[in-house]
């Protein structure tokens, strides 16, 4: 009888798949791995010329081409860049490695992402939160 043949062998197929995606290692212990935000020590050691700064626990970052490539026009301010940080990757809110102390931060009106904008020098930049999501 060729049924009971396949009912056997889907039925094995079953149970070793659940025993082989289960966690028999007889160590009690669940690993969990947990993913958040890139901070400006990963940014920068991905890569060292990186115009970043850090607002509000996340790090911003420009020269992303398919921002550049949209049309935004900046809404209220809503910080500033108090300081500047080009010597190490130990990053605050409102620090930037390349920006001036001074340059302003605003929100954006078109609301197209996790982006701002940065008034620095007569330049506008925009910068693109890196966030895990």
């Amino acid at each position: 009888m060729r049924v009971p043949r396949l009912f056997f062998g889907l039925f094995f197929f079953v149970i070793l798949t659940a025993f082989g995606c289960s966690n028999l290692s007889g160590t009690g212990k669940i690993e969990v791995h947990n993913t958040g935000n890139p901070d400006a020590k990963e940014i920068l050691t991905l890569n060292p010329e990186a115009n970043i700064f850090q607002f509000e626990g996340v790090i911003y970052k420009t020269g992303i081409d398919w921002v550049e490539e949209l049309t935004l026009t900046k809404d209220q301010q809503v910080g500033e860049i108090k300081t500047r940080n080009d010597t190490d990757t130990n990053f605050e809110d409102e620090m930037s490695n390349k920006l001036p102390v001074g340059a302003k931060i605003f929100s954006t009106i078109e609301k197209e992402g996790p982006i701002l904008l940065v008034e620095s020098e007569g330049k506008i930049l925009k910068y693109y939160a890196l966030v895990e999501g």
